[in-house]
């Protein structure tokens, strides 16, 4: 039975990157975050969500000194630093009323972060979502996140081109309702997405030819076993393109509740 401690030394067997959920909740330790860098061999990436205070309760507003704060201690891992993930909830009027209102407290805070470190955003407003948002995260060299949700267009059905940085973002999270209600036990998969994910593979090899790093995560929601996403994504990949890319998986069991790919 594998510790909890060495679930992180585990994953990092079987993949290039992970995206931490855990900081979404709050600032760890400079400890915790030594910690981790310890645990995974140099090349490995550590994408991360900013505190929810700074997205969710405040809204950009009056956040500085958390911003500093978390920024500081991500810090710590060094080469091991990859994107840093804005994800906002879906706003409601009563909250911010509208794109505008959104991008008047956006553009104040992109202005501020430091030019060393890689930026990803994702909003949940689907009105939001146009050519004109796209290309503001691109003045900032902001990546806009590339979702497959079950509420927001996937990439392929944008009018616009939403790559707005020299990484692209993906997050394959499905529809968590729905497969719940098919399952609970996250250790193989029970939705087919052979489909989705050739669409996705598709969608991505022009934009890796253009020279773009691609992150990409999936969750256990999104076909009901994550290493087996992006295991799929994998073969579909060397089938469409002849490349080989990330890690093939060897046998990945729980705890794994994540799976990650890394590719150029």
């Amino acid at each position: 039975m594998l510790k909890a401690a060495d679930y992180l030394s585990f994953y990092a067997d079987h993949f290039e990157t992970v995206e931490v959920d855990s900081t979404f909740y709050g600032c760890p330790s400079a400890r915790t975050v030594n910690n981790w860098a310890a645990k995974v061999p140099a090349g490995f990436v550590f994408s991360v969500k900013v505190p929810q205070v700074i997205t969710h309760d405040r809204a950009l507003v009056d956040c500085r000194a958390e911003l500093e704060e978390f920024l500081s201690t991500m810090g710590i891992l060094g080469e091991k630093l990859g994107p840093i993930v804005l994800q906002f909830p879906v706003f409601d009027k009563g909250k911010i009323k509208d794109r505008h209102e959104f991008t008047d407290r956006l553009i104040p805070f992109l202005k501020k972060l430091p030019s060393e470190c890689q930026f990803a955003l994702e909003i949940r407003n689907r009105e939001w979502l146009n050519a004109e948002f796209a290309g503001l995260l691109r003045e900032y060299h902001v990546a806009l996140v590339l979702q497959d949700l079950s509420y927001m267009p996937k990439p392929m059905e944008l009018k616009f081109d939403p790559v707005t940085a020299d990484l692209a973002y993906i997050r394959w999270l499905g529809d968590q309702k729905q497969i719940e209600s098919q399952t609970t036990n996250w250790s193989k998969t029970v939705v087919d997405r052979t489909q989705e994910m050739s669409e996705w593979v598709k969608y991505c090899y022009p934009i890796v030819k253009r020279g773009v790093k691609v992150f990409a995560y999936a969750n256990n929601h999104y076909s009901g076993y994550a290493p087996d996403s992006v295991e799929q994504f994998r073969k579909l990949w060397k089938t469409t393109s002849g490349d080989e890319i990330g890690k093939p998986k060897e046998e990945v069991r729980p705890p794994v509740q994540q799976g990650s790919i890394l590719f150029e």
